[in-house]
């Protein structure tokens, strides 16, 4: 009977020993609660059309744990990166105009989320404001001295400009990237060249530098020979031409643009022939000799790593 009541009497202290422990274990200051992460950052609140924009939210993650990124409403020019939170892009004129509204940047580690407030993003207007193009060429040149001219553009919405030239002389160079014109010519180039223009486009708009004419002097006992004839174009050829790209497939703005690699062929599954064309000045190129077919033509871009873009759209030509 002594063993039945000291048993009776200890089992209630188990019962308190037990539930003491248990809230021990829960208030353990081992036991750490988790912490959602934090994001911080204002964006802007407009960037004009055809202009970068880019916003990178700052982030804190005290749990160390995973990150994931999402956004909302996210306008529909631009890239979103989920490993960043890194919201980017060029909207295009003009359907990207307008007020992007309500977009919202979050952030996630397991069930822990935190967001940025949702805010807005005006595309303005590209200002109707071409670029401009001044200068005055000399009219004389002279065999065996160097010629030359820079005109000066300036294009006032920032955007990066490309030249193209009509009727230069043979015996001169043309810089598509700053539109200097050069050379020297040879006794044999004497004569007058008439009708040169000069073109700067910023890829929305263009100006036109007035035309102009350079008069080779002829050196003592020779005859000026006439002005030179521009022959028709014919005998299978075909001349192909491009607007120089600005930008990077991520939106970013491309500057080691190295050449071009064009491709061609008589049928649209295999374009068989290509050349690289290693002037990222260039903006047209002539293929002759291209017998009577259907022509198709591709246009890559690759940069000074050697990566090289997708393919351009196909365009196509019936050579008779």
């Amino acid at each position: 009977m002594l063993s039945v009541n000291i048993a009776a009497a200890l089992r209630p202290r188990s019962l308190v020993l037990c539930a003491l422990t248990s809230v021990s274990l829960l208030s353990s200051p081992f036991t750490a609660a988790a912490t959602a992460p934090q994001l911080s950052g204002t964006p802007i609140t407009s960037v004009a059309a055809a202009h970068y924009f880019v916003f990178q939210p700052g982030v804190s993650n005290p749990s160390g744990s995973k990150l994931t990124f999402a956004v909302a409403n996210k306008p529909s020019w631009a890239t979103f990166d989920s490993g960043t939170g890194r919201l980017y892009g060029t909207p295009i004129p003009p359907g990207n105009v307008g007020t992007f509204r309500n977009i919202v940047i979050s952030a996630s580690a397991g069930a822990l989320r935190t967001a940025l407030p949702a805010f807005a993003l005006t595309v303005l207007p590209l200002p109707n404001s071409p670029p401009n193009i001044s200068g005055s060429a000399a009219a004389s040149a002279t065999p065996g001295q160097t010629y030359s001219f820079q005109p000066t553009a300036q294009d006032p919405n920032g955007l990066r400009m490309s030249f193209v030239i009509a009727n230069k002389p043979a015996w001169l160079a043309f810089d598509s990237a700053t539109g200097r014109l050069y050379g020297t010519p040879a006794a044999k180039d004497a004569g007058a060249y008439s009708g040169i223009m000069i073109t700067v486009y910023d890829g929305y708009s263009k100006a036109v530098l007035p035309a102009f004419g350079i008069s080779v002097q002829a050196t003592a006992g020779q005859p000026t020979p006439p002005p030179p004839v521009t022959p028709p174009s014919g005998g299978g050829a075909v001349t192909v031409g491009w607007v120089p790209p600005t930008l990077n497939a991520d939106g970013s703005v491309l500057t080691n643009l190295a050449g071009y690699r064009l491709y061609w062929g008589t049928t649209l599954a295999q374009l068989d022939h290509f050349v690289t064309i290693s002037n990222p000045g260039l903006v047209r190129y002539m293929l002759s000799d291209l017998t009577p077919a259907t022509w198709y033509f591709a246009l890559t871009a690759y940069n000074s790593n050697g990566q090289e873009s997708d393919r351009s759209e196909i365009g196509s030509i019936l050579k008779r």
